[in-house]
């Protein structure tokens, strides 16, 4: 058989083997990674390439790697559901960096997090003042979670006693010209409705629209293909 037709085949089998064993796997796995997952993740990765591309080999040992390493890995996920300790060693665990706006020295050493990532991470939350920060918490993805100071919290809707609406989501009605029938059931509307909507705006089609979005709080939002928009020539 031909080589290229022998890597297509095998790509195409690896790629959906590593698929399926993905989603099994869960959302841990395309989420920030631990380092657990990290290395499961690479290895994993590595065994599906070799798998598409080692001709010199057969494919089905790398087909069993790949089985092996997604067994073990849920395995190893149910053990650290039951047990806080594997957990601990195996996904590490949450590190205070910061207290009241104090920087925890040994904290950052002991996890060899630099200042630079720091810093980076708190600019990242729209904090480029460490005296506002209560807590803040180096995760186990490496991640920062940021608890401010009290005094340096926003002002809501709620300190203040006003009256707001309640949240809502978006649901996708038309996109790309095609009306979505399952967001229109999930409002509980129809297509002559949401047509009357358009024709109210002047849209006389939905392949006129690009998108369009409804909101249960803030209504229909629409976007055409063709905007109008006026351009400022400077």
């Amino acid at each position: 058989m031909n080589e290229g037709l022998i890597v297509l085949v095998r790509g195409i089998i690896g790629f959906f083997t590593l698929l399926i064993f993905t989603r099994i796997l869960g959302k841990q796995q395309v989420s920030q990674l631990t380092f657990f997952d990290y290395v499961v993740g690479i290895t994993i990765g590595s065994t599906a390439s070799s798998l598409t591309t080692d001709l010199t080999s057969r494919a089905w040992p790398h087909w069993v790697g790949l089985f092996t390493w997604t067994a073990l890995c849920l395995i190893l996920q149910l053990i650290t559901l039951k047990s806080k300790t594997a957990e601990k060693y195996l996904d590490g665990q949450p590190t205070i960096v910061i207290i009241n706006g104090k920087i925890l020295e040994e904290s950052m050493k002991k996890f060899r997090y630099t200042i630079g990532d720091l810093l980076s991470q708190l600019r990242d939350k729209d904090i480029f003042d460490i005296d506002q920060v209560a807590y803040a918490i180096l995760e186990k993805d490496g991640q920062l979670s940021i608890l401010k100071k009290t005094q340096c919290d926003p002002v809501t809707p709620k300190d203040l006693n006003l009256k707001t609406s309640p949240a809502s989501i978006d649901f996708e009605v038309i996109y790309d010209g095609s009306i979505l029938q399952d967001s229109l059931d999930k409002i509980n509307r129809n297509e002559r409705w949401l047509m009357k909507q358009l024709k109210s705006k002047g849209i006389n089609d939905a392949s006129e629209v690009f998108l369009a979005i409804y909101n249960a709080t803030s209504g229909l939002h629409i976007d055409l293909y063709k905007d109008h928009i006026k351009k400022n020539n400077k």
